[in-house]
């Protein structure tokens, strides 16, 4: 009973601030996953790089350029990674000790605030954290597939195997492009859902200005330009 009694401190603009942010997130990934033919996004733009990528890696002697070069995305997957399983650590560590946010409350607002609503703002920062973890985690694995299939491809270009590999281990390569981008959204709402400590307003404030930076980055930034050129 104590429970439902503290969350009813939470207001309905607190559930709706919650919500919205959860639902923005879904639906700008869904957007830029699939842009419209005439606006793509810069996903759509470099998956379409990675498999000319794939193309001219049939033909290029020696490979070892090519494998440097999923090296270093791997690389960037494990990075973020550990960076996330730290994240949520200091996550779950500030939610078990919750005094360092109550001080500050203390500040800003007389009421007294339970732990149990921090740990509930928290808990949202930890949803997109864990997302994001997974998220990188996959990637990383899709780019081992992908350096996999990129070894199977014959060395003859001739081989009637050669492009139909190559092919294959662009579209593995895309898949963990994809699953790479979508865990640095998560990040990015990660550090939106902060806001949610001081309060819905504040949260809302904060997506909005998360959407705008993913938004933009993907639909209305200098490396699209720079792609979309390259296409004309």
């Amino acid at each position: 009973m104590q429970i439902l009694d503290h969350l009813t401190l939470v207001s309905p603009l607190d559930w709706a601030a919650a919500g919205a942010i959860v639902i923005v997130w879904i639906v700008i990934g869904w957007v830029i996953e699939h842009p419209s033919a005439k606006r793509p996004s810069v996903t759509i733009l470099m998956s379409e790089r990675r498999r000319g990528w794939m193309k001219v890696f049939v033909t290029r002697e020696p490979r070892i350029f090519d494998s440097q070069i999923l090296a270093s995305l791997r690389q960037g997957t494990s990075f973020f990674a550990s960076t996330c399983l730290l994240a949520i650590g200091g996550v779950l560590a500030l939610a078990g000790n919750t005094e360092p946010l109550r001080g500050v409350a203390a500040e800003v607002t007389e009421m007294a605030i339970p732990v149990l609503i921090f740990q509930l703002k928290l808990g949202l920062v930890a949803l997109f954290l864990t997302n994001a973890f997974l998220k990188f985690v996959w990637a990383n694995r899709v780019f081992g597939y992908c350096a996999v299939m990129m070894a199977a491809v014959p060395n003859d270009p001739a081989d009637p195997a050669a492009y139909p590999r190559a092919a294959q281990a662009a579209e593995l390569n895309i898949r963990a492009a994809i699953n790479f981008n979508r865990g640095l959204r998560a990040m990015y709402f990660a550090l939106g859902a902060l806001a949610w400590l001081l309060g819905p307003v504040a949260l809302m404030i904060a997506t909005i200005v998360v959407v705008w930076i993913v938004w933009s980055r993907e639909f209305a930034s200098l490396p699209r330009r720079i792609l979309l050129e390259e296409n004309t």
